[in-house]
């Protein structure tokens, strides 16, 4: 695959992290592989455990020149010095977020598998879609991304995509060809190494 259309990475933390330990975590893996952007998919409602570890993981992405953007919290980007935010409600927030954060800022919009509100999103100004689960998960629904969908999208419509959700070696090679960005978290961070099992995942790329 050609350096210019091999897919880059997101990185998308774990729910719950660990403050002692994720940081270095997070920076082995920064430091293995290039990396697009960190994505901050933290699960819960503390906010004094948001903000520091947002703040953690801030210092360790933008120490590599990696940009960083948050789930959904839009009042955090600013405050934490993040470079925008991951909307996880499909399109419906995207043009508001965009007025509110600028043309600047990095905003993304998450669409499940539904092509006609990926598009909306993208006419909203989003700078990205994301689409997913593209590989089996008793979570949710249960429905998964068609490949079709990906196909149409990188023929007809300009906005980078992202295919996440249940990721293997044969999903990866399959969608490869298909999509800007593979959105990766729960598939590695599970790992003794990380930063390995990262590897092993995105090997059918070369």
């Amino acid at each position: 695959m050609a350096e210019q259309d091999r897919p880059q990475i997101t990185l998308i933390t774990p729910p719950a992290i660990d403050l002692e330990t994720f940081p270095d975590r997070l920076a082995a893996v920064l430091d293995s592989t290039d990396i697009a952007c960190v994505r901050l998919a933290l699960a819960g409602k503390d906010e004094d455990m948001i903000q520091r570890a947002a703040d953690a993981c801030r210092l360790v992405s933008h120490a590599r020149d990696v940009a960083i953007v948050i789930e959904n919290h839009l009042l955090m980007v600013n405050r934490l010095g993040l470079d925008g935010v991951h909307l996880t409600d499909g399109a419906r927030q995207v043009r508001y977020v965009r007025k509110e954060l600028g043309s600047d800022a990095i905003v993304g919009a998450f669409c499940g598998v539904t092509r006609h509100d990926g598009m909306n999103a993208g006419e909203a100004g989003a700078d990205y879609v994301a689409f997913g689960p593209v590989g089996a998960t008793p979570l949710g629904t249960g429905e998964q991304v068609e490949f079709d969908l990906f196909e149409w999208w990188s023929q007809v419509i300009e906005v980078p995509v992202i295919a996440e959700g249940a990721l293997t070696v044969e999903l990866i090679e399959k969608f490869g060809p298909v999509t800007d960005f593979f959105g990766v978290g729960e598939e590695i961070w599970l790992a003794d190494n990380p930063s390995t099992a990262l590897k092993i995942l995105m090997s059918p790329l070369g």
